[in-house]
């Protein structure tokens, strides 16, 4: 790795940093929620739980790679603006500044996909710009005073089209037909429908989203390229079992919406909430984790086992979380796989910094003098079948 590759990557580093530090702040608040005992406790943490991890930690990643993507100065601020109105919610500031940090940073976000419309139009970008959107009216009805139980749909939105749209991009390698386009961009649209509908009438708006949900899902296992790759080792199988165990979550939020309408409280929010966020949002975060992040940092990001461990531990924790404690009621296994949840989670951010820092060491022992010739100027991961098509030439 060169020089300017290190540099390049430290300069992102404290965004990083910043989406770091919200999603350690958010695991605290969820040792709160769970009547747990907990590093930190104050008021403002459990308020400001969603918020802080959808926003403030997975938005942050989100925009940082769409910024690294599409290069030039400006479009760091979404991720900028996102992580500092994350880190703002943990500090004893009025609400609405870091309220309007996050309106600020979703709203780059969208500019930053009108710029990506301009340079090549498709509809994997129709699903990952309405996500978007969904995050900026997220924001602003924040803003405006309305609960987070009730921009539950659009924060969920938001994270399930970006993901559906970057895995568009890579089903469209496997010559995917005109017609699963058409189709896939009929569900974002019923997706969004949902998502606004729910604003006005929430029992329709949750049918509609439940349905949109439960569509989506059936056309990602089809068409996802993901189902060929399960019977791979490595990385490869890796990402495919995160990413089709995470399909399987989203159908079950879809299924409760679809079944019980609107989701305000209880324990039937409980289980739409973490089966979106954690077992689909949070799976998918760690499958694309080893080709993402070497991307945007510039570090090397070398799978290891222990990372399958941790993916396994959460879903399994999840699984008695949320089957078990939310849906059958019973206490004890909801705060059990509460926990379980949390400890999967830093299990996976401490494999995956320990594996970094393990796969720096030997390339440094093994690398020639910097600069030299023949130096690569990335980390040396190589592109994966789940690189998105913007992230294997980053600039």
């Amino acid at each position: 790795m060169t020089t300017t590759a290190r540099r390049v990557g430290a300069r992102r580093a404290p965004l990083l940093l910043a989406a770091g530090l919200c999603l350690l702040a958010g695991l605290d608040a969820a040792l709160v929620l769970l009547e747990l005992p907990a590093p930190v406790t104050s008021d403002r943490l459990p308020t400001v739980h969603g918020v802080l991890l959808v926003l403030g930690f997975v938005g942050t990643l989100v925009a940082l790679e769409r910024a690294v993507a599409l290069g030039g100065r400006w479009p760091y601020l979404a991720p900028a603006c996102l992580g500092a109105g994350g880190l703002a919610l943990l500090t004893p500031v009025d609400l609405t500044a870091a309220r309007l940090a996050l309106v600020a940073g979703c709203a780059v976000l969208v500019a930053l996909y009108t710029r990506f419309w301009q340079r090549q139009p498709s509809a994997a970008l129709v699903a990952q710009g309405a996500g978007a959107v969904s995050a900026l009216g997220a924001a602003l009805l924040w803003l405006g005073g309305l609960d987070v139980p009730r921009l539950l749909p659009w924060l969920a939105a938001f994270l399930v089209l970006t993901i559906a749209g970057e895995r568009l991009e890579l089903a469209r390698v496997g010559a995917l037909a005109p017609t699963a386009e058409q189709t896939f961009l009929g569900v974002v649209g019923a997706v969004m429908a949902g998502v606004v509908t729910t604003l006005l009438w929430p029992s329709t708006g949750s049918l509609l989203l439940g349905a949109a949900l439960l569509a989506l899902v059936a056309w990602l296992v089809v068409h996802d390229v993901a189902r060929r790759l399960l019977r791979s080792t490595g990385l490869p199988r890796f990402t495919a079992a995160c990413l089709i165990v995470g399909y399987g979550w989203l159908g079950l939020a879809g299924l409760l919406w679809l079944l019980f309408g609107p989701v305000a409280d209880g324990t039937r929010y409980d289980a739409v909430v973490h089966a979106v966020f954690l077992g689909f949002v949070m799976s998918m975060i760690m499958a694309h984790a080893p080709v993402i992040l070497p991307a945007v940092l510039r570090r090397p990001l070398p799978y290891h086992p222990a990372m399958a461990v941790a993916a396994w531990l959460l879903h399994l924790s999840l699984a008695l979380r949320v089957l078990v404690g939310d849906l059958r009621d019973v206490t004890w296994a909801w705060r059990l796989g509460g926990a379980l949840n949390i400890a999967a989670v830093l299990l996976f951010v401490l494999s995956a910094a320990a594996s970094s820092v393990t796969a720096r060491r030997r390339a440094a022992r093994r690398a020639p003098a910097p600069d030299s010739p023949g130096t690569p100027d990335s980390p040396g991961t190589p592109d994966s079948p789940g690189t998105p098509d913007h992230l294997r030439n980053p600039r």
